[in-house]
């Protein structure tokens, strides 16, 4: 498997990014997953639910299984949350693993920045992040650049610029 994130300020685009270059990258014929860090406590089970019930009895995991799909909700009970590595490690094989959030973790990104945010750009501070995609495009870049809207050249990137994740040394890409 082969990893990139996606990294910017809260409103700069990602999520809305991701949902037209996953499918830009299906159509090359790449199978892809996610990862996605949140940053608020937040529960895909339901107080009432059998699986909550079963949660809040003190189960360590709780598999849900239908004809549609499958979830694994894991609790960490004290214990600190896992690094991306770790959670990769979950995931079923795949071409790609588009990573959205662990901007302090130690894997190439691609950094998403929308001028209307009013943010700094984060590549200067982050020497993970391998390349820019933003709005308007920038005339001259350091670093590999371009538009935030077009999502072929996003695309390219992502598939120059993923590593694969058991060679990620997790430690800084520029000096």
């Amino acid at each position: 498997m082969r990893l990139i994130g996606l990294s910017g300020w809260s409103g700069s685009g990602k999520t809305t990014l991701l949902t037209v270059l996953i499918p830009a990258l299906i159509r090359r014929g790449r199978t892809v997953s996610t990862v996605k860090h949140a940053h608020h406590a937040f529960d895909v089970d339901k107080p009432g639910k059998d699986s909550y019930v079963h949660r809040e009895a003190g189960a360590h995991e709780v598999l849900i299984s239908s004809e549609r799909r499958w979830a694994l909700m894991h609790e960490h009970r004290g214990a600190a949350e896992p690094d991306l590595a770790e959670l990769v490690g979950h995931l079923a094989p795949v071409d790609l693993v588009l990573v959205e959030g662990f901007k302090r973790q130690g894997h190439p990104k691609i950094e998403i920045h929308r001028s209307a945010v009013g943010k700094p750009l984060l590549f200067p501070d982050d020497a993970q992040i391998a390349a820019i995609a933003s709005d308007p495009v920038m005339a001259e870049a350091p670093i590999p650049h371009v538009g935030l809207d077009d999502v072929a050249a996003i695309a390219d990137l992502v598939e120059r610029l993923a590593v694969a994740v058991d060679q990620i040394a997790w430690r800084p890409l520029r000096p």
